[in-house]
C-alpha cells in the first residue's frame, strides 16, 4: 500500500512537469520576433534614392557640388567631375582620350553624361522629379535602379540608370548611366 501510494505521487509529479514546458515571457518574445516584419533593403534604397534627387535639385545652386558629393561615392564624385569638364577650359579638365584612358577600367564610359551635368542632360530646371525608379537589379549591397527625372516647366524627361550601394550604413549613388549621343 506504501509502494502504491509513492507510485500515485510520482506521477503526479511527471505530469506537472510534462504541461510545463516554457515560461509565458519567452512564448510572448518568440511571437514578438516571428512576427516582425523583415527590411526590405532594397525598397530603403529606392526611397533613399528618389528622396536624394529631389533634394538635390531643391538646393541652391552654390551648394550643389557639395550635395553632389554628399550622396556619391568618392569614385563616382570624381569620375562624373571629370566628365562634366572634358576638354573644357578649366584647371585639371581632361582631354576626351585622357577621360577615356583614366576611367574606362572603372566605368562606362560610353554612358557617363560627358558635357552634361549631374542626372541629368539640361543646365536649367524648374522643379525635376522622380516620375519612375525600378528595381533592375540587386547585387550583395548594390542595386540598379531605372530611373525616369521629369522637369514639367521646360517639360524636359531624363531617363539614367543608377547604382545605389551600401557603404558603412549610408547608400550612396555609385554611378549614373546618362544615354548622350555626342560622346562615344
Amino acid at each position: 500500500m506504501i509502494a502504491s501510494l509513492f507510485l500515485i505521487i510520482g506521477c503526479k509529479e511527471e505530469k506537472k512537469e510534462a504541461v510545463v514546458t516554457q515560461p509565458e515571457s519567452e512564448m510572448k518574445e518568440n511571437v514578438v520576433q516571428e512576427t516582425k516584419p523583415q527590411v526590405n533593403e532594397s525598397e530603403e534604397a529606392k526611397k533613399w534614392l528618389e528622396e536624394s534627387i529631389e533634394d538635390y535639385f531643391k538646393s541652391d545652386l552654390g551648394s550643389l557640388d557639395k550635395n553632389m558629393q554628399k550622396i556619391t561615392t568618392k569614385d563616382y564624385y570624381d569620375y562624373k567631375g571629370d566628365a562634366m569638364n572634358v576638354d573644357m577650359d578649366v584647371d585639371g579638365s581632361l582631354t576626351e582620350q585622357e577621360f577615356k584612358n583614366k576611367w574606362k577600367g572603372k566605368f562606362d564610359i560610353k554612358k557617363a553624361g560627358v558635357g552634361v551635368g549631374f542626372l541629368i542632360a539640361g543646365q536649367d530646371w524648374s522643379k525635376i522629379q522622380v516620375t519612375k525608379c525600378q528595381l533592375l537589379s540587386e547585387n550583395k549591397n548594390s542595386y540598379l535602379f531605372d530611373v525616369v527625372l521629369t522637369d514639367k516647366e521646360p517639360k524636359e524627361v531624363y531617363p539614367i540608370k543608377v547604382k545605389v550601394m551600401k557603404e558603412n550604413g549610408s547608400f550612396l549613388i555609385a554611378d549614373v548611366l546618362q544615354d548622350v549621343p555626342e560622346f562615344n
